[in-house]
């Protein structure tokens, strides 16, 4: 196997950066939101709440799957808002096509936090879509204004982000360079592209990606401890990190996953049922276990002890969020040190990278997705512009760097991977 990692480089100069990691809009006008639902009354609320920001326009609105990829096609939108349950085509179905044909940011609004329709959703987004949030309420409810709002700020965010196309599982990616419409790479595609470079000293600081011989961070190093942090396209970079991987983990992981409240029982139960080992919302004093991923639940900080337990806080937010990355990442730094692997993986903010240079300073293996990689280079990126990542890689190639430093060899999962 070769003896370095050769990490994704990120489109130079291709998105202008904000400071939250969401390429800012060089194309000016309104943004053009297709609206898809078969719902009259909803989609009559969404244009309302959508058009009362003047940078946002309703473009069109559709009643089913099929007349959405029609319209997708028609009008190229900026982005798309879609509903799950729907007939002729439903939004998991429209999605595949639309992100195969005509990759666009597609954020679904899921009508009920019901653990089937949630699961569907997610699906959805490993499909390609990149966000999925509640269904808001509607005019009369006390809510509506901060819905509003919530539904603008996510729209306005998403219509940024970069997209991939995804090729259908029986048509393999074409072999071309990567571009912001190409296929991620599968595990033996990452393997394949790991090749020597030089020091890390030679890159101009705070700026580009570097590589690190595999010699120097994956070899002759005791772990104890998995730690991630990820928002916006974490769960198709989890799906994809975990789904590669030969075999469980030999220590427990914990992952603080910044999601829309209610969707958290829903998300770990598809996760659960898309990766080949246990997945479970951590518990207050839990022990954590060899080969089991644990994820924070809804509104509550989850830290660890040096003693292998999950304590949870219902603390204030911190920088606004709860669960916090920082948070996590503070106490594996505490209870761990040099023993941990940490890592920052696709979201907007800033949330994780200062306490991801705490570990990196304690002696902890730490990483970064990278920025082609990502949906959002925004914890990532600020991680790399703080020196805090020793590697910064795809999902993918995370995998492959696990493999290295746990040696793993395939076993025989207990349950099979279904294809997403």
């Amino acid at each position: 196997m070769p003896e370095s990692l050769e990490p994704l480089r990120p489109h130079a100069g291709l998105y202008p950066e904000a400071p939250n990691g969401i390429p800012s809009r060089s194309s000016g006008g309104a943004i053009r939101v297709l609206v898809v639902d078969d719902s009259a009354a909803v989609r009559e609320l969404l244009r309302e709440m959508l058009q009362q920001d003047p940078a946002l326009q309703v473009a069109a609105t559709a009643t089913n799957g099929e007349e959405a990829v029609r319209l997708v096609e028609k009008l190229k939108p900026d982005v798309v808002t879609m509903d799950i349950h729907m007939p002729v085509l439903d939004g998991f179905g429209a999605t595949q096509q639309i992100m195969q044909r005509f990759p666009v940011p597609i954020v679904i609004i899921s009508g009920s936090l019901d653990l089937t329709e949630v699961s569907v959703s997610f699906q959805a987004m490993a499909a390609g879509a990149v966000a999925v949030v509640q269904r808001p309420r509607g005019v009369g409810h006390p809510s509506f204004g901060a819905d509003t709002l919530a539904l603008v700020r996510i729209i306005k965010a998403m219509a940024e982000v970069k997209v991939v196309r995804r090729w259908p599982s029986d048509r393999p990616a074409p072999a071309t360079s990567r571009s912001d419409t190409s296929a991620l790479p599968t595990l033996a595609a990452a393997s394949a592209a790991l090749t020597p470079i030089g020091e890390r000293a030679s890159r101009t600081p705070g700026t580009a990606l570097y590589h690190v011989p595999a010699s120097a961070c994956l070899q002759k190093r005791r772990v104890d401890i998995v730690a991630i942090g990820t928002s916006t396209g974490g769960p198709q970079a989890l799906h994809a990190l975990f789904s590669q991987l030969p075999a469980p983990l030999p220590v427990p992981v914990a992952i603080v996953q910044h999601m829309t409240e209610g969707f958290m029982p829903g998300y770990t139960q598809w996760l659960e049922r898309a990766v080949p080992f246990p997945v479970e919302l951590a518990t207050d004093g839990g022990m954590l276990q060899p080969g089991r991923v644990y994820l924070a639940p809804d509104g509550a900080h989850l830290t660890v002890n040096g003693f292998g337990r999950a304590l949870l806080s219902r603390a204030e937010p911190v920088n606004g969020l709860r669960p916090a990355v920082s948070e996590l990442f503070s106490s594996v730094a505490a209870g761990y040190g040099s023993r941990a692997v940490a890592m920052l993986l696709t979201g907007m903010g800033t949330d994780g990278a200062a306490e991801l240079r705490e570990l990196r300073d304690r002696g902890a293996l730490t990483i970064a997705q990278s920025a082609e990689s990502s949906v959002v280079f925004g914890m990532p990126g600020h991680a790399v512009r703080l020196d805090a990542a020793e590697l910064v890689l795809s999902p993918e190639q995370i995998a492959v760097a696990l493999t290295r430093l746990f040696r793993l060899t395939p076993s025989n999962p207990t349950k099979a991977v279904p294809h997403l």
